[in-house]
């Protein structure tokens, strides 16, 4: 598992290390120069480099990735002091750029003889290297501040920062490296991001003594006149067995029952009463509530109905409650305070479309803030949310968790589908409901992942996330 800080967090560190630890500044400076030249010299036998520096502590550990790279044979290496405004040295062409203008404090627009100089990079046709963050991103919320370097590689100095991967951060940033200077990092109220090894906890081997009783049950509700879905509610059943779980049932309206028929024969197959008499069938959703996750609101439609199952739900269920899709604007249109009034533990998972109506803030303010806006909304229901977004904030107003694997192949109809049946068959087996939905959406991602390298960014569709999740469980073991 790996942290991932906030510009005032790692400046803390930093001011913690030098006022109370006693580290001089300047060994520290040394430090992240050393790095930045390691890792190039790891990648390249020599070239022709060019250092960018600007004002600051930047500026001088270009200085030193300057000075240690000039004294490795096969380096030829210029430097140029943009805040000096003279960039005539960007007549020459260069192997490789050192990008040391700005640090993650920045929070102005660039321009003038900055802004200049970026221009001058990103069109320089060499390989970009940043130190610390690319010049010009906002280090909290990875937006571009008027413009910014585009890196091939980012070495992040000592952590992970939160620009690297919200908003513009993962199109600028390239590949991203952390390296350990020896800043002092205390406390537990990071944000963090899953790897293959916290994932694998859910995945260890299984007893032999064991039956279907032992992995949980979990129930999909879902499904309208309006939209049949089939192929949606079936792909939320077949991953949640993926999953591991025990037992899927799948419930439909009865108007439909004929249509689901065999799409899953592993799952169970039900049906509630959707004729214009009935609002909320309440003997059909009694049989669920001994499952230990339902999941709702797929292909269901925004109406009375799914507002008043939802709220019947809340006030009866003991288990995990995943609402999704229709289910959370049905909560937007009719009202989110019944949130507040449950007996069971609640997953929602908005993207950001959908967080805007429950929120009543604007797309723009959440993609400014979404770590901050996600927090706040988990802290007043009292709910996980999984904010999904090319790179997905999952928090319960305590922990954060960002999961930065998937790729835009996924950005697809049916994607979020399968993150919701891959959710509910997690949350079914376990007892820890934050780590398991972030779980589920770094599994999403990786299956999203495993899936556009079989074939390309364009042409990848659901089923095949899906058919990729065997493939991905099988590197957690």
């Amino acid at each position: 598992m790996e942290r991932i800080l906030t510009t005032e967090q790692i400046r803390l560190a930093d001011e913690y290390t030098i006022k109370t630890l006693g580290v001089p500044e300047e060994i520290l400076v040394e430090r992240a120069g050393k790095c930045v030249a390691d890792e190039i010299k790891k990648r390249f036998f020599g070239g022709r480099v060019l250092v960018c520096i600007g004002k600051g502590n930047n500026g001088a550990d270009g200085q030193v990735v300057a000075r240690e790279l000039s004294k490795t044979h096969g380096f030829s290496v210029a430097t140029i002091n943009v805040a000096n405004g003279i960039l005539k040295l960007f007549d020459k062409k260069y192997d490789i750029i050192v990008d040391c203008i700005f640090g993650t404090g920045l929070n102005r627009e660039v321009d003038g003889k900055f802004k200049k100089a970026i221009d001058l990079i990103n069109s320089s046709g060499a390989f970009v290297v940043s130190c610390d963050i690319p010049s010009g991103l906002n280090g909290d919320n990875g937006k571009v501040m008027g413009v910014a370097v585009k890196a091939n590689l980012t070495i992040a100095i000592q952590e992970l920062k939160l620009g690297h991967f919200l908003n513009d951060g993962p199109d600028y940033s390239g590949e991203i490296v952390a390296k350990d200077i020896g800043l002092s990092i205390w406390g537990d109220n990071y944000v963090k991001r899953l790897n293959n090894a916290s994932v694998s906890s859910f995945f260890s081997k299984r007893n032999k003594n064991v039956h279907k009783g032992n992995f949980g049950k979990t129930c999909i509700l879902g499904g309208s006149e309006n939209y049949t879905g089939s192929v949606i509610l079936s792909t939320n059943a077949l991953c949640a067995l993926k999953m591991g779980v025990g037992y899927v049932n799948l419930v439909v309206p009865k108007s439909l029952f004929n249509a689901y028929v065999g799409k899953v024969p592993e799952a169970l197959l039900g049906h509630f009463d959707d004729s214009e008499q009935t609002l909320v069938d309440i003997n059909a959703i009694d049989k669920l509530l001994k499952y230990g996750c339902i999941a709702i609101g797929m292909g269901m439609g925004v109406n009375e109905r799914v507002y008043q199952t939802i709220k019947y739900l809340l006030s009866n269920y003991e288990g995990k409650l995943l609402i999704d899709a229709d289910g959370l604007n049905s909560l937007s249109k009719f009202g989110v305070n019944i949130l507040k009034n449950k007996k069971c533990e609640v997953v929602l998972t908005p993207h950001i479309a959908e967080f805007s109506r429950l929120t009543g803030k604007s797309v723009q303010e959440i993609l400014d803030d979404p770590i901050t806006y996600a927090i706040e909304f988990a802290n007043e229901y009292d709910v996980i949310v999984l904010l999904k977004n090319a790179v997905s904030v999952i928090t319960d107003g305590v922990e954060v968790y960002l999961n930065t694997t998937g790729t835009p192949s996924m950005a697809k109809a049916g994607s979020g589908d399968v993150l919701s049946g891959i959710t509910a068959g997690l949350l079914a087996r376990s007892t820890e409901s934050l780590l398991a939905v972030a779980c589920a959406s770094y599994i999403f991602g990786k299956a999203g992942e495993n899936a556009t390298l079989k074939q390309n960014e364009y042409t990848v569709i659901a089923s095949d996330i899906v058919n990729s999740l065997p493939t991905v469980i099988n590197t957690l073991f």
